[in-house]
């Protein structure tokens, strides 16, 4: 596994958390700052990791915009949290990180939600993002 692809795993942890927790992206980042200053195994991927989560908090409502306007049937919040974290972070990377390819985006997303989400995620995923790419081309 690349350590763009475990960063990306490490932001989806940080954002799942956020989720669940009830907490905001910024606390669920700031507990992960700690714990991963804790842990210099796994320093390599923190860095990319840090970047995405804060790039989301950065611009989470035009990111959760995208999401929800391009999402046909499936409100922001009745989408399962890892999901919701999945998409995230590739809206993220595709629309404001020059870096990665759009492609690129979807395809890690779509490996993660195989990974780790439901059996109808994948598909899920691949579909809306392919949506939002045309809105992201755009814009």
């Amino acid at each position: 596994m690349s350590a763009r692809s475990k960063a990306r795993k490490r932001a989806l942890d940080v954002l799942f958390a956020a989720d669940v927790r009830g907490e905001t992206p910024e606390q669920s980042l700031e507990a992960e700052s700690l714990r991963a200053a804790a842990r210099p195994e796994r320093a390599s991927s923190w860095p990319y990791a840090r970047e995405i989560v804060q790039g989301f908090i950065d611009h989470a409502e035009e990111i959760d915009r995208l999401i929800a306007a391009n999402s046909t049937g499936w409100p922001l919040d009745r989408m399962p949290a890892v999901d919701r974290g999945i998409l995230r972070i590739a809206v993220w990377e595709a629309r404001y990180n020059p870096e990665v390819p759009v492609g690129v985006a979807i395809d890690e997303a779509v490996e993660l939600a195989k990974e780790l989400s439901t059996d109808d995620s994948p598909k899920f995923v691949n579909g809306l993002l392919t949506a939002i790419s045309k809105d992201v081309a755009t814009a």
